[in-house]
């Protein structure tokens, strides 16, 4: 298998990282079964209060000795929500909560868990590895990881963004292409994103920045890891891929839409939290476009729409579900994390001696 500098340092078998995932996707089991298989499994706890994250945390440890990650967002101020504004927003919504039957919501801050309470947690169990995405942390504070051993990493969409993260001192950085499933990556929720394909943004972040570079955005297989590493990518991280695992914890609509072979195109969207972000398209996400003024700044909007897609969650409808996934949803495999992880470490190595074996296919013509 091939060996990086990344995969050295952070004891892997091959160069392959579970996406984070926040929401409730990657679950213990599934970062466990991860890094048991040799990659490096992460749990997303951006959601999730101190007691809940020290507790997913501690289950992981129990399920692997293996390195993980935990990842959070990036800390970002409250967003200030007008009376007006909340009931546009609650008008728009209004039809689908009485389908559901659900009573108009009472928003109030705060719309997401404290950061520092989270990164307390994180300080204090000690994972291997702590990524994060939307923006920077303050430097100090990755100053505290290192201290205790743990690893960093940020996310980006540009190059700008991932030259202020090597500034700020992680010791690497995921370069998030277009194709990628759920959350832009970007520093800023404003919709002014390039939208660069990973094809283009892994060999220009490798090219400028002195840290590894991770690849993440459309990979399904062996033959994707491969490409990143010839992009000059250390590692590529993998989410859509591991959605359809056995011990992913997406609900079983969601399951079935990825499934589905009728699944169309993904599309982005910002109905479901207030952030660009993409996914399978369904109602809500269709009905929703082009009523930009109805939706609330992330993450109040995730807060506001949390109790409909519990509910259609338990009502086996995916209409109202955000459906995230990346460009290759349509070579998902289900099957078990282990056997996925073993599968991809094969088909990296194939892929890798196939190359070897071939490497005079192509001939330039001479002058």
């Amino acid at each position: 298998m091939h060996a990086t500098e990344l995969t050295a340092r952070l004891g892997l078998e091959g160069p392959l990282i579970q996406a984070p995932m926040a929401g409730g996707a990657a679950t213990p089991e599934l970062a466990a079964a991860a890094s048991n298989a040799g990659a490096l499994g992460s749990l997303g706890g951006a959601y999730l209060n101190p007691a809940e994250l020290e507790k997913v945390i501690r289950k992981t440890a129990q399920l692997t000795s293996r390195p993980f990650a935990v990842n959070l967002f990036a800390p970002a101020s409250e967003p200030a929500l007008s009376e007006p504004q909340i009931q546009v927003a609650v008008a728009a919504t209004r039809p689908y909560r009485r389908e559901l039957d659900l009573p108009d919501p009472a928003l109030r801050p705060p719309f997401c868990p404290k950061f520092e309470e989270q990164f307390a947690v994180v300080l204090n169990e000690r994972p291997a590895v702590f990524s994060f995405t939307f923006g920077l942390i303050n430097r100090q504070l990755l100053g505290e990881c290192r201290k205790r051993g743990i690893a960093t990493i940020g996310s980006a969409t540009t190059l700008e963004e991932a030259l202020a993260l090597e500034e700020s001192g992680v010791d690497a950085v995921v370069a998030q292409g277009a194709e990628a499933g759920a959350h832009r990556a970007t520093f800023s929720p404003v919709p002014d994103d390039p939208m660069i394909g990973l094809a283009a943004l892994v060999p220009m972040l490798a090219a400028k920045l002195r840290v590894p570079v991770i690849a993440a955005g459309g990979i399904m297989n062996g033959n994707g890891i491969v490409a990143a590493l010839a992009f000059g990518a250390e590692a590529a991280q993998l989410g859509t891929a591991f959605l359809s695992c056995d011990e992913s914890g997406i609900s079983a609509p969601y399951r079935a839409a990825l499934l589905d072979p009728k699944c169309g195109a993904t599309r982005l969207t910002r109905a479901f939290s207030g952030r660009w972000a993409r996914g399978l398209p369904n109602r809500f996400m269709l009905e929703m476009a082009g009523k930009e003024e109805t939706i609330l700044p992330f993450p109040a909007q995730n807060a506001f729409t949390q109790d409909i897609r519990k509910k259609a969650a338990e009502a086996g409808s995916p209409d109202y579900l955000s459906l995230w996934a990346g460009q290759g949803v349509g070579l998902l495999r289900p099957m078990r994390a282990r056997a996925l992880v073993e599968t991809l470490f094969r088909e990296t190595s194939e892929s890798i001696d196939a190359a070897a074996r071939h490497r005079d296919w192509v001939r330039l013509p001479s002058a």
